[in-house]
């Protein structure tokens, strides 16, 4: 035989393969696929065209695989759109970002001046940094330590918020948060040398941004329902909305969320359930809220709620000489398991595999899962984490692959095989 029909053979025999394996809701390939199309509607901002069209694309997943699917409407009081964001050092053009939310009067601004760390810095641009806490959310701290840098009265604020990428990051911040008293402009950790150098030699630097505020934002969270006639309920959750791409931030959680409904759609369980993705998570977890006010079933109606929240895949990245470069091994490190301590031994039967740590949620959870137990229910576990590139934009689809994917979707489908099968049993 030819080398040419060799290949050919080859060729059509690994198709037929990956076309089997595709048709698997929990392969790796299918997962991988779904991450590929969610990274596909680039960028995730609450109130984005990549936001509606992601919800147009679950809702239809959903449909497809037998669900009962509607868009669960909402509003949040405020967003930021930012058309553009840059930093100008002599010849060179820096990254740059708002951080949310700039003052109202400075929705787009130009701004030039002299950049200082110490001493005076009124009418100049001061330059701060925040230590990488491996949080996701703007705290207290965070707020005393620009307050701090405002009150002497720069221009603007350049700050560096540390993190594994070395890039611009953003912090998850509330609808109720103030506006900054001057303009707070992210600046990303590989740009230090380029910063200091410009500080040490008394050279002006330029800050363009265009953006506007937007009132009474339209959102949606996708809501499916496959009923079976039963007393109790399962819901299964996961944000769909970020900062940036969020390819691995969001897509396995997303991928994991859609793997379980087509994987339930298939069984004959005798319970019902109510899948939900919800918007805003990064501004104030507005669609989340809104189903829990509207749409959740009670807490005594529901048997168990299973979430999918950040960083449920990702790749460990190592620093090589040529930059970072992953090494195919998941980032077992920078996850963990959120659990109703009622969940504590399925967990252990179900996830023992699953490199993760395990976070029992006695006081509070994590994430959305927070809302969750203050709302009520009793029964509940999810995945969350962080990974090297952690709500940065360079969060691409090389941080998450199928062989990394698919041991995870698998292990929650076998737990939402126990706790269908087995009930409240599942829990003891």
């Amino acid at each position: 035989m030819s080398l040419r029909r060799v290949a050919a053979a080859a060729a059509m025999t690994l198709g037929l393969a990956y076309s089997a394996q595709a048709q698997d809701a929990l392969s790796g390939a299918r997962l991988y696929a779904d991450v590929a199309r969610y990274a596909s509607f680039g960028q995730h901002r609450f109130g984005s065209v990549g936001d509606r069209e992601t919800t147009d694309w679950i809702a239809a997943e959903l449909k497809a695989a037998g669900f009962a699917t509607r868009f669960q409407d909402f509003a949040l009081p405020r967003q930021y759109e930012v058309a553009s964001a840059a930093l100008k050092v002599g010849d060179k053009k820096l990254d740059a970002l708002p951080f949310w939310w700039p003052p109202e009067d400075k929705a787009s601004f130009h701004i030039e001046g002299r950049l200082t760390r110490d001493g005076d810095a009124a009418g100049k641009l001061l330059w701060i940094t925040l230590p990488d806490d491996r949080g996701a959310y703007l705290d207290d701290a965070h707020r005393k330590a620009i307050a701090e840098a405002a009150a002497r009265n720069p221009k603007a604020i350049l700050l560096t918020i540390e993190n594994a990428g070395d890039d611009l990051f953003a912090y998850n911040v509330t609808q109720e948060d103030r506006p900054w008293p001057v303009p707070v402009i992210v600046v990303a950790g590989r740009d230090r040398a380029t910063l200091e150098a410009a500080m040490n030699k008394g050279e002006s630097v330029a800050v363009d941004v265009d953006g506007r505020y937007q009132r009474n934002v339209a959102g949606r969270n996708v809501v499916a329902t496959l009923g079976r006639g039963a007393k109790q309920t399962i819901v299964v959750s996961t944000p769909m909305t970020g900062w940036f791409s969020c390819v691995c931030e969001r897509g396995p959680g997303v991928a994991n969320f859609l793997a379980m409904a087509r994987y339930a759609a298939t069984r004959n369980w005798s319970v019902n359930f109510v899948f939900v993705a919800t918007a805003g998570h990064e501004i104030g977890h507005g669609g989340m809220e809104v189903f829990l006010h509207d749409g959740a079933p009670k807490p005594d109606d529901t048997l168990a709620w299973v979430h999918f929240g950040a960083g449920n895949a990702c790749y460990s990245w190592t620093k090589g000489a040529d930059g970072f470069s992953t090494d195919k091994s998941v980032d077992s490190a920078g996850r963990a398991l959120i659990l109703s301590p009622s969940a504590q031994k399925l967990v252990r039967e179900k996830f023992g595999d699953i490199g993760a740590a395990r976070l029992v949620a006695e006081k509070t959870a994590v994430g959305e899962l927070r809302d969750v137990k203050a709302a009520g229910y009793r029964n509940f576990l999810g995945m969350a984490g962080r990974h090297r590139f952690f709500h940065n934009p360079s969060d691409d689809l090389r941080t998450t692959g199928p062989e990394i994917l698919e041991p995870v979707a698998r292990a929650f489908a076998a737990t939402l095989n126990d706790i269908a099968e087995k009930g409240e049993a599942a829990f003891r």
